[in-house]
């Protein structure tokens, strides 16, 4: 066979191989992605009646389960997020005293949708979610509500095993209440807005 005719026909055979292994990765409808990362941010809570500050960073552990929704072609599906961070944070009490450090969690639960931008190995995505922030004290647990966006990208090795990156940004609520101010348009509710973290994170994706 000459040497062109032999080189076209790998050609054909590569790009034949990376068809079909985007149409299998394609097909499948859950993936499941425990990740590792870092968290950064300036974020604070009233835990216990005392604020807590996180003004420094740490390592992040968690999972995100990806569900396709509608058709599987159009990129659009579930997503749920776990992420936690162990920290030593500081604690101000009363304007006298000295602050403190304890130790405490804080995870991010969320649910919400991505949209992934590509079907193909490669797939570059955008993500909304809500949820609840936990912080966790040793004697004391506050909840709050909580918003998160996220961008990053997916790169599937085999149908069922690829590699993905994330940057999230997560909003946390940390005070509401009913003190607004009422027209003809409605009424607008006060509220404390947090932009508490942002995770920097790779995880393995099993898909099936």
């Amino acid at each position: 066979m000459p040497l062109q005719m032999r080189a076209h026909l790998i050609l054909v055979l590569v790009v034949a191989g990376i068809a079909a292994g985007s149409e299998a990765a394609r097909a499948q409808t859950v993936e499941i992605s425990p990740f590792g990362g870092y968290r950064v941010g300036g974020s604070f809570a009233e835990v216990d009646g005392r604020t807590v500050v996180d003004d420094d960073g740490g390592p992040s552990v968690g999972v995100v389960v990806d569900v396709a929704f509608g058709s599987r072609l159009d990129g659009l599906k579930l997503e749920g997020v776990f992420s936690r961070e162990r920290a030593d944070l500081r604690v101000l009490g009363g304007p006298l005293d000295p602050p403190g450090r304890v130790r405490v969690e804080v995870d991010q639960i969320q649910l919400g949708g991505i949209q992934e931008l590509a079907d193909g190995r490669v797939r570059p995505f955008l993500a909304g979610l809500l949820g609840l922030t936990r912080y966790a004290v040793p004697g004391d647990t506050e909840v709050r509500f909580g918003l998160g966006v996220g961008a990053g990208a997916k790169f599937f090795a085999t149908r069922n095993v690829g590699l993905r990156l994330d940057a999230r940004s997560y909003l946390t609520i940390v005070d509401a209440g009913g003190a607004g101010v009422c027209g003809g348009f409605g009424c607008a509710v006060s509220y404390r807005a947090n932009p508490a973290f942002q995770d920097l994170t790779a995880g393995l994706i099993i898909a099936f």
